[in-house]
């Protein structure tokens, strides 16, 4: 099980976000939880997660954010612009995929 969080600016977008790749992982036979929530809220959820990923107007926080979450072995990254623009679950899932290798 992989327990993933999305974080945006307020935590809405990230939360239709967080729903197509919960519909993706469940099509796909993917045991996932993915939970979204606002910038903010990452200090109270750091100890819950394995995955940090970050809606991409905030691409300019990652090196920050990675380096509050390497203590933690969560891997972040950026959500690209072109699959959180579309909602895309099923790419956003094989972004969360590879971040395993």
């Amino acid at each position: 099980m992989k327990n993933i969080l999305l974080i945006c600016g307020s935590g809405a977008s990230s939360g239709f976000m967080a729903a197509a790749i919960r519909k993706a992982a469940k099509k796909r036979k993917v045991e996932v939880t993915v939970k979204a929530a606002s910038e903010s809220q990452l200090d109270d959820r750091i100890n819950e997660i394995d995955y940090l990923l970050i809606g991409p107007h905030l691409s300019y926080m990652l090196n920050d954010l990675q380096e509050q979450t390497k203590d933690k072995n969560v891997k972040a990254a950026v959500i690209p612009q072109a699959v959180y623009g579309t909602l895309n679950g099923n790419k956003a899932l094989d972004l969360i995929l590879k971040m395993e290798d």
